[in-house]
């Protein structure tokens, strides 16, 4: 396992911690995280839509439609948000001005997506592909439309209104010759060309959308995230820059079936599978190691399980991480890695059997994961039962790992 630890620090580490700041990823991780309090608030529209509980459910159901309004405006705009965000968050990392990035980015986006002429509504966007299913094109659009703009910028073609005009107003022209060149290709594109940018970005991103369903695309992350926390890396920061817009279009999909009163969602793996049956208490499921340091012998291990405790029911476990420390730990990193690798193929095949709910609920990620599982799976007790079996699981993996780590530093206190 040393010999593991210091490939990852020495090999891994530094590849990865470039990653997570390049630009561009980290604009996508910046507009898609500004979305979730909305997506989050959305959601919950859902459940009282279609409550757990038959009888309220039955009552409900006339409304539902209704109901579901804050829904479709919020988790059926996820990727119009988006584009937005990242758009805002890329231009600013080019010390461009964020708020025209963000406007061109997003009329970038719409304009791909044609308006359709209704009888007796007049002209209408198709919500279809605004949701999570056209993240990826919302993503591709704000890249587009910030690099223009930057190209422009830089050889300064554009328009400089003199001295004493408003900024706002001088920023508004500055950005005037980048949206006509940005409106006029897409327009060739979209209309005299008539290819359709959308489903030609969808069509290529739909292998990795597919992909990240399979045990084998929820593996990955699970191992490549505990292998970069224990060589100190914030793993979800890396990876969930890559993997997130494919979790949140598996989330998409799931939420627009269960709105439509499926039983069985399509996906199992959207981003609320990983955050509460598999981060039990943050990534590597140490509330479980969190659970054993309260019955510890050693001084310093159970005092760090009482500080840790409650920050790690609400899946904050930087406390742990560092303060254990799993970091560069040779004897605990082995099941901060087994552990939840083992609870991602449980939970995984219990849901592909439908023995559980899958998820559809971006429930806020501070909650207990019990309650978090129950509301992200829309009421369904067997994923409490499932949350339960899984921290048992982990308790018992940490286990030996954990008496080994307690002798040695019992010897050391003994020693002082």
């Amino acid at each position: 396992m040393e010999a593991i630890l210091k490939w990852v620090e020495e090999r891994l580490m530094p590849p990865m911690a470039n990653l997570a700041e390049q630009r561009h990823l980290r604009a996508v991780r910046d507009g898609i995280v500004a979305t979730l309090p909305l997506i989050i608030v959305g959601s919950f529209f859902l459940i009282i839509a279609s409550p757990p509980i038959p009888a309220l459910a039955a009552k409900v159901q006339p409304y539902a439609a209704q109901i579901l309004i804050p829904f479709r405006l919020s988790v059926g705009l996820m990727a119009l948000y988006a584009a937005h965000g990242i758009g805002y968050s890329l231009a600013k990392s080019y010390n461009l001005d964020p708020v025209a990035g963000g406007l061109l980015a997003l009329a970038s986006f719409i304009m791909i997506t044609l308006p359709q002429n209704i009888d007796k509504i007049g002209f209408v966007l198709p919500m279809g592909g605004l949701g999570g299913a056209g993240l990826f094109a919302a993503i591709i659009m704000a890249f587009f439309a910030v690099e223009v703009l930057r190209f422009l910028t830089v050889r300064k073609i554009t328009i400089k209104m003199p001295e004493g005009v408003p900024e706002s107003v001088a920023r508004s022209f500055e950005a005037l010759i980048p949206a006509a060149v940005i409106m006029v290709i897409i327009y060739i594109i979209r209309v005299i060309l008539n290819i359709n940018i959308q489903e030609l970005i969808m069509n290529l991103f739909k292998p990795l959308v597919t992909a990240g369903d399979s045990l084998i695309g929820v593996l990955v992350p699970v191992i490549l995230i505990t292998l970069l926390w224990s060589a100190g890396i914030h793993g979800v920061s890396v990876v969930g820059s890559i993997a997130r817009p494919i979790w949140m279009a598996l989330l998409d999909e799931n939420t627009r079936a269960a709105a439509a009163g499926s039983k069985i969602l399509p996906h199992i793996a959207p981003e609320p599978f990983f955050q509460w049956f598999i981060w039990i208490g943050g990534s590597g499921a140490t509330l479980s190691l969190v659970l054993l340091m309260l019955t510890s012998k050693s001084r310093y291990l159970k005092n760090l399980g009482k500080a840790s405790l409650l920050p790690s029911i609400c899946n904050i476990n930087e406390p742990v991480v560092f303060g254990t420390p799993i970091v560069l730990n040779p004897v605990l990193a082995i099941p901060f890695i087994l552990g939840p690798v083992i609870t991602a193929v449980l939970s995984y095949l219990a849901m592909a059997a439908n023995l559980v709910g899958r998820p559809y609920i971006l429930a806020p990620w501070t909650l207990p994961a019990p309650i978090g599982a129950y509301l992200a799976t829309g009421g369904d007790w067997r994923a409490v039962v499932l949350v339960l079996i899984n921290i048992a699981v982990t308790t018992i993996v940490y286990f030996p790992f954990f008496k080994s780590y307690e002798r040695k530093l019992l010897e050391e206190e003994s020693n002082k």
